[in-house]
């Protein structure tokens, strides 16, 4: 496990040299922020409590899906287009041969990368959305921690679906089109232009229960304590339960393409 904690790290190390990029990232996250918290502004003066959100509890919103979107790749930027060009060139029969996991390797350098990114590009966005609006904070210091859990439930969550993506370019002849069509699904059924309770009918019912829903809906109600108790836990279990199946997915997806690699080189 120390391999995969340096591997962590040096993906935290990697993204903190980025210093102008995160800068960019910080000022468009913020300037976004105030363009969804205005439109909720005037969707909640119209409809009030709408979704059971009263108008603070839907600007915290605003602000946790700026903060997140970078941390959970919610429009990709992480390791996915690396590893598809690995694949593509060929490279990734040396990746194979090595003695790691793959898919361990790719996500502890996909967690420094979400680490950075939650701190880089989450934290002051969400600071200037607390000083401009009335923002539903925690009134228990508790929910802080069960908070930072579940965001790290969503940011694997998020490393699976991508890493499914990404192991599609063992049979397509270009990838990209696959990425671009995770993260569009991840937008809008993560929560991140509306909360899914918003979504009219069985819409609603079904994004509720797909994995995006783990990216931000689920740690933006453990945040606002829309959870406690054993329903918190049960968030954490639908969180975990995806994790799980995309991770063993993923881990089946891997062998079948090992195998292909190991036939075509031999």
């Amino acid at each position: 496990m120390r391999l995969y904690a340096v591997v962590a790290a040096g993906g935290f190390r990697r993204f903190a040299t980025y210093r102008t990029a995160t800068a960019a990232g910080v000022f468009t996250n913020t300037v976004f922020g105030f363009v969804l918290a205005y439109t909720y502004i005037a969707l909640w003066d119209e409809r009030p409590q709408l979704g059971g959100y009263d108008l603070s509890q839907a600007l915290t919103y605003v602000w946790i899906g700026q903060a997140l979107l970078a941390a959970c790749a919610m429009m990709g930027g992480g390791f996915e287009d690396e590893l598809m060009e690995r694949i593509r060139t060929g490279d990734i029969a040396v990746d194979l041969y090595r003695p790691a996991d793959l898919q361990l390797w790719w996500l502890a350098g996909d967690v420094g990368r979400a680490a950075f990114q939650l701190l880089g590009r989450g934290v002051v966005p969400m600071l200037v959305g607390a000083l401009a609006f009335d923002l539903a904070l925690p009134g228990s210091p508790w929910i802080w921690p069960a908070f930072l859990l579940s965001v790290l439930l969503g940011i694997v969550v998020s490393f699976a679906v991508r890493f499914l993506v990404a192991l599609s370019a063992f049979w397509l002849l270009d990838g990209a089109g696959a990425a671009q069509m995770s993260w569009l699904l991840g937008l809008f059924f993560s929560g991140m232009l509306l909360p899914l309770p918003l979504f009219p009918g069985l819409l609603g019912e079904v994004a509720r229960l797909l994995p995006w829903s783990s990216l931000l809906q689920m740690p933006a109600d453990v945040f606002l304590g829309k959870y406690s108790g054993w329903e918190l836990l049960e968030a954490y279990a639908f969180q975990g339960a995806w994790a799980v199946a995309l991770l063993l997915a993923g881990r089946l997806l891997q062998g079948v393409a090992t195998r292909r690699v190991v036939v075509q080189g031999g």
